[in-house]
């Protein structure tokens, strides 16, 4: 579940991208691609918690691996999310 909420905030952040470029009303889209991000996380969160319940302890060593890109992902969202709207206050003054 987590990789299609992650596919999905992706493509709705190049949307986002797309719509600010294109001169079109971005807000929508940008809080739908940070939703999704949130989710993401929220769901990758579950599926580890599933882990600690079922006791295990191997699938839950790849866990640190999975932490840093999870990290990177989500900082790399949120800046492309926010980008338009920095853009746009850059443009004002």
């Amino acid at each position: 579940m987590w990789v299609i909420l992650g596919v999905t905030a992706i493509v709705i952040t190049f949307i986002n991208l797309y719509m600010y470029a294109a001169g079109k009303d971005y807000k929508l889209a940008m809080a739908l691609g940070l939703s999704f991000t949130a989710l993401t996380l929220c769901s990758e969160y579950s599926f580890v918690s599933e882990w600690v319940k079922r006791e295990d302890w191997s699938a839950l060593g790849e866990v640190p691996n999975v932490e840093t890109a999870l990290w990177c992902l989500t900082i790399v969202s949120i800046l492309l999310n926010i980008a338009p709207v920095l853009l746009e206050r850059k443009g004002k003054k």
